[in-house]
């Protein structure tokens, strides 16, 4: 049995805050939040260095019957991004991808209407943006939401969390300009299994912490 890392979500967002204390001030700064998880380490980084905090949503495409599988995702801003090569393999036919890409965007919005109301998505076009999740396991929705994020040309994309398995984190490192994991701890099962408490974050405690950090 490992030692567990951090007591809940806030103590380890103000953890990876001072990982991440060189982009203070800095006016081109953004952060994005994976909710729901990401959401509360964020909302520690975006209060200790005074920048804009807002969501970035993704959904898997699984393929179907094997769920678990990527054959794409779909990300803020009616972004879409295809694995190309589960497709090809598989021989998943275009109006496969087409229902799921739909039938999660619908997903997807919907949670944008929630957490955000009416307040349109942030602009990130020439802006450093910094992508923030609860833990990096095998990096499947990071990288998603990396390559979705790639597609509205932002200057630079970092990626933080407090804890992450070292191989994903430097796959990760191939996509993002860079890649801030501030625990790698081996063997790595899970991110729930460096937390005291990880229960889950629900959609109101989403809402009021985006308040919170934009009122």
């Amino acid at each position: 049995m490992f030692p567990r890392l951090y007591g809940d979500r806030f103590e380890a967002g103000a953890l990876l805050a001072g990982r991440l204390a060189h982009f203070a001030g800095r006016p081109d700064l953004l952060l994005l939040a994976l909710p729901r998880g990401g959401l509360p380490v964020a909302y520690e980084v975006a209060r200790a260095l005074r920048i804009p905090l807002d969501v970035f949503l993704v959904r898997k495409l699984g393929v179907p019957g094997h769920e678990e599988l990527a054959m794409g995702a779909v990300a803020s801003g009616g972004l879409r991004v295809v694995n190309a090569e589960v497709v090809r393999e598989l021989g998943i036919p275009e109006s496969v991808v087409d229902a799921a890409g739909e039938h999660e965007m619908a997903e997807l919005m919907r949670r944008e209407r929630a957490y955000r109301g009416q307040r349109a998505p942030p602009e990130v076009r020439g802006r450093t943006v910094l992508l923030v999740d609860d833990g990096l396991a095998t990096g499947t929705t990071m990288l998603a939401a990396v390559r979705a994020l790639r597609q509205r040309e932002p200057a630079r994309i970092v990626v933080a969390a407090p804890v992450g398995a070292r191989e994903t984190c430097a796959e990760l490192s191939r996509e993002a300009d860079e890649v801030v994991c501030a625990a790698t701890p081996e063997p790595f099962d899970s991110v729930g299994e460096w937390y005291d408490d990880f229960r889950q974050t629900t959609d109101e405690e989403v809402r009021d912490l985006l308040a919170r950090s934009t009122g």
